[in-house]
């Protein structure tokens, strides 16, 4: 297959492409809440999902590493101009192509008229074709070899084990060859119930499957003669997996190991999206705050409320974002985010995505536990090892985990050998009770600043020139940085054009903003967080202000769970406690709640207001969306003084790149502290905590991500490596 980048048309040259112009239309104007809040019962399901030509499933088959069919498959995003552009450029007509698929598209508006930009991938039936083409040089265009997009995880039987394994039965090398090479020369085909060797039946579904004798009875050719050896040399089951919090880290992790067959049970504080969707809307609209259930806190985590955006720009050499968008689209997520240049899903949307992502969880053997929170963890000490590397020697090995039920009231042990910590960069108590245990980690850096709302006609304007307005284009978004006199960063962060500042809270009396929008992002503000980077030496806290902080956490009693006392660890004379970043924060959420009026309004200022150091007394342009309101006021006191400092000599310069982004009549709204967790849990190059054998530190709360993708692509990777060591210890003691 060929990848064609670097194929450019006009926007008009799209005008009348109906399949075009409703991309960004297509989603109902005025949504109806109460349908929406109501249980999903139009939203696809698993079983739908899967069925079909159409299945966009990223886990492979045998039947889907046959050659496509020779047909014309041509893409329905491909618009008839972009077609004849390929075919007049590379001199092929229309019954030399097999496959046509658009990969991605982008827009250039550095140029009169504007560029819609596509890199497509296409197979043509005579492979010869493909060769001397890709041999050739084209003047307008470039051509490569597609990448193979396909998910295979990295998941093997170590040398060590096939060995041992090929001992014990007395098998010729030849019988593992195929297994041993797998993870070296080619990509794996894993999906439940269908594995590419039997040995890995053998070694996987016997550990997590009760009933695993008749599995292997049912299943495995009797010509192989390993099943009743292997089957009656298994004395106990290991613990399944668990996997803490349920948002995009923690949902990809279990939705990998349920699609290994592991079967995880996972643990999430909050409620059911649309249970937590009541209750977030309690707060903005009502201003009653739930802890537990709140726009952090719940089924799909804070995520769910946000703009939805699937892009970043961190390397993925193993297309593991490309799963994820598959995995969403097959959930119900809109096509267009397949190829999208910044592809995004919105709230609405993301409601029934998350829901049909929970019921391929179950439907596979997992178990989704809501309303219950990890309060504390039990440890064995490790044997001790001769190992020249001792950072990967863990001190201890995970036994079981607490766990508090909300519901009852009560704590139960959850006996459990390998847990992944997908928490969310709100899960403060968690960090305390983590440092209290000795898990090692570390203050990090993050970003603080104030949420920006200007007219969506502005920036459409300025970005768009006079295509703004267009279907195709929507609704326009910016991305700008400065480095300011005083050596800090400025930059936008989260931007959501056509979207609403929200309320983004946690913890009783502090204010703390983020951004929304829908799939169609057709509200009248635009909002972005400006926000300024920050050290660990920025917030460096002294142990009396860390136990001032953690007050409430230290006084909670759960049943059973020893009282928090904040031990952790020994600290070097030069080193920032790893909750310091947690103290800052706070001190900056109840600080915006006093300005605000202690009624969980947000401070607010005009940003005209704001570049002269003067109180706002009136609104002007813009109608700001924060809800449950503002309270205008002067924000110079709202950050520290270099910050402010920089946001000011940021936005003339931010101007010069966006027009009219200096318009007096726009406005600040604070706080925005949680862009980033502000400490990272450390683990080793399994991906394990560098001093807990089997406890994985994932996703944005452990210091690893930020935002949706990158967050689910850690649950993928974090996931597999689970399932490698779950393998290959199962593997030994099953010898």
């Amino acid at each position: 297959m060929i990848r064609i980048t670097e194929l450019k048309l006009p926007l008009e040259d799209l005008l009348g492409q109906d399949a075009q112009s409703n991309t960004w239309t297509r989603d109902a104007q005025n949504l109806n809440t109460s349908e929406w809040l109501a249980p999903n019962q139009s939203g696809p399901s698993f079983a739908k999902a899967n069925s079909g030509a159409g299945s966009s499933s990223d886990t492979l088959s045998k039947d889907s590493l046959k050659a496509p069919s020779p047909t014309h498959q041509m893409d329905a995003n491909a618009p008839p101009a972009l077609l004849t552009l390929i075919f007049k450029t590379l001199h092929l007509s229309q019954e030399e192509v097999s496959t046509l698929s658009v990969y991605k598209r982008s827009f250039d508006a550095r140029k009169n008229p504007l560029q819609v930009v596509y890199i497509v991938d296409l197979a043509l039936k005579d492979e010869a074709l493909e060769d001397h083409l890709l041999n050739q040089k084209h003047a307008v265009v470039q051509l490569q070899r597609a990448p193979d997009m396909r998910w295979s995880p990295l998941v093997h039987l170590e040398t060590s084990v096939m060995k041992a394994d090929q001992a014990a039965s007395g098998m010729k090398p030849s019988t593992l060859s195929h297994a041993e090479n797998t993870h070296v020369n080619e990509p794996t085909a894993w999906t439940p119930g269908l594995f590419d060797d039997a040995q890995k039946i053998h070694l996987l579904q016997r550990a997590f499957d009760e009933h695993t004798k008749n599995f292997l009875q049912e299943h495995v050719s009797p010509k192989d003669g390993q099943a009743s050896r292997k089957s009656s040399s298994l004395t106990s089951t290991p613990h399944r997996p668990v996997v803490v919090g349920f948002g995009p880290c923690g949902i990809f992790a279990a939705l990998i190991l349920a699609q290994l067959g592991l079967k995880p049970i996972v643990i999430e504080r909050g409620k059911k999206v649309r249970e937590r969707t009541k209750d977030t809307w309690g707060l903005w609209r009502k201003s009653i705050l739930k802890t537990n259930s709140n726009v952090q806190f719940g089924e799909g985590g804070a995520g769910t409320f946000s703009d939805g955006k699937l892009y970043s720009q961190t390397k993925d050499s193993r297309f593991l974002g490309r799963k994820v968008m598959q995995e969403f689209v097959k959930a119900g997520a809109p096509e267009e985010i397949l190829f999208a240049a910044h592809p995004h899903i919105g709230t609405f949307k993301l409601v029934k995505v998350v829901e049909s992502l929970r019921e391929q969880i179950i439907s596979l053997g997992g178990e989704i536990r809501f309303g219950q929170q990890l309060v504390n963890m039990e440890f064995e000490a490790t044997a001790k090892l001769k190992s020249q590397d001792v950072s990967q020697v863990a001190s201890r090995k995970l036994q079981s985990a607490l766990i508090f039920d909300e519901s009852t009231q009560s704590t139960y042990a959850l006996p459990c050998h390998h847990l992944i910590l997908a928490l969310g960069h709100s899960a403060r108590d968690t960090f305390a009770r983590l440092y209290d245990l000795g898990v090692p980690m570390m203050a990090k850096p993050f970003s603080i600043g104030f949420r920006v709302e200007h007219p969506q006609s502005l920036i459409d304007r300025a970005r768009w020139g006079k295509h703004a307005g267009h279907p195709l284009l929507g609704a326009a978004d910016y991305k700008l940085v400065h480095h300011a006199s005083n050596h800090r960063s400025v930059y936008s962060f989260c931007m959501c054009p056509g979207g609403t500042v929200v309320a983004a809270t946690s913890e009783t009396a502090r204010v703390v903003t983020n951004g929304m929008s829908q799939y169609s992002r057709n509200e009248r503000n635009a909002n972005a967080a400006i926000v300024v980077g920050i050290e660990p030496e920025d917030f460096r806290a002294q142990e009396a202000q860390i136990e001032a902080s953690f007050q409430e956490e230290m006084a909670q009693e759960f049943v059973a769970t020893p009282t928090l006392k904040l031990h952790g660890k020994n600290l070097l004379a030069d080193e920032v406690h790893p909750l310091s970043g947690v103290v800052f924060q706070r001190h900056l959420e109840s600080q915006a709640y006093v300005m605000g009026g202690q009624n969980y309004h947000a401070p607010a200022q005009l940003v005209g207001d704001f570049l002269k150091d003067q109180a706002s007394i009136s609104l002007a342009d813009v109608q700001p969306s924060y809800k449950p309101g503002v309270h205008l006021t002067n924000l110079s006191g709202a950050l520290p003084q270099f910050a402010t400092q920089a946001i000011r000599e940021a936005i003339p310069e931010f101007a010069k790149k966006v027009a009219g982004f200096d318009l007096p009549g726009a406005i600040f709204t604070g706080v925005e502290t949680r862009t980033s967790s502000p400490l990272r849990i450390l683990r080793n190059d399994k991906l394990q905590s560098t001093d807990v054998e089997g406890l994985y530190p994932a996703g944005e709360g452990a210091g690893f991500a930020g935002g949706i993708l990158t967050a689910a692509i850690d649950g993928i990777k974090v996931a597999e490596a689970l399932a490698n060591q779950v393998l290959n210890q199962t593997a030994l003691k099953s010898i």
